[in-house]
């Protein structure tokens, strides 16, 4: 595990206490129908990275999915487990501790990602992780801020990055250009906030 994963993960641990609580209004107002929208038409074999507190839980369809979850805290899968147990829904949990994924090769009709990649250490070698593991005709779905290709936009969030590093996650990556880079399809890519900031991606090999 890299340093600054470690880092990553301390901090999770610490804020899985109250981080339903902090993000609750955004959450009501706007992330929710948006994980709605991504996960209802998921089916099959799926791997959740960066599953967090379990707030995608309630919107897969329980009896046509088949979820796996994976994170780097354990304070939020413990979370995300009595999210899991709330909906009596047998999701597989796994403790994850780099950017390399315990799974094998063309396992997963879907992977999920939602705001996840704005805080992993190596968003490369993660990316080709997901690669590795989706299946030849699988899906992958993101939902992310990323840096803006409007200029003021993304100066203001070059400048309050270092404040969002100190919470575990980046406002300024340009995760578009990472996923062009490691060879992935981006099939659709909708802006849902701030112009360009919030995403919905959907990625196939």
């Amino acid at each position: 595990m890299t340093l600054q994963t470690k880092q990553v993960q301390k901090k999770y641990n610490r804020y899985s206490f109250f981080y339903n609580f902090i993000e609750w209004p955004i959450e009501k107002v706007l992330f929710r129908q948006w994980r709605k929208s991504l996960l209802k038409e998921v089916r099959g074999n799926v791997l959740e990275i960066g599953v967090g507190t379990g707030k995608n839980i309630q919107y897969y369809n329980h009896k046509l999915v088949s979820l796996t979850a994976v994170d780097i805290s354990r304070g939020m899968l413990q979370k995300a487990k009595e999210m899991a147990s709330k909906y009596e829904y047998p999701v597989k949990f796994k403790l994850i501790n780099k950017e390399v994924l315990p799974f094998k090769s063309n396992s997963f009709d879907y992977v999920i990602l939602t705001f996840v990649l704005c805080s992993v250490s190596n968003q490369e070698k993660m990316l080709n992780e997901i690669k590795r593991v989706v299946k030849r005709d699988g899906k992958i779905l993101l939902l992310e801020h990323v840096l803006s290709k409007h200029k003021l936009i993304a100066f203001l969030e070059n400048i309050h990055n270092p404040i969002t590093r100190l919470f575990g996650f980046n406002v300024n990556r340009d995760t578009v250009k990472t996923i062009k880079k490691v060879g992935l399809n981006i099939v659709r890519e909708e802006n849902l906030f701030i112009f360009d900031v919030f995403k919905k991606l959907e990625l196939k090999k």
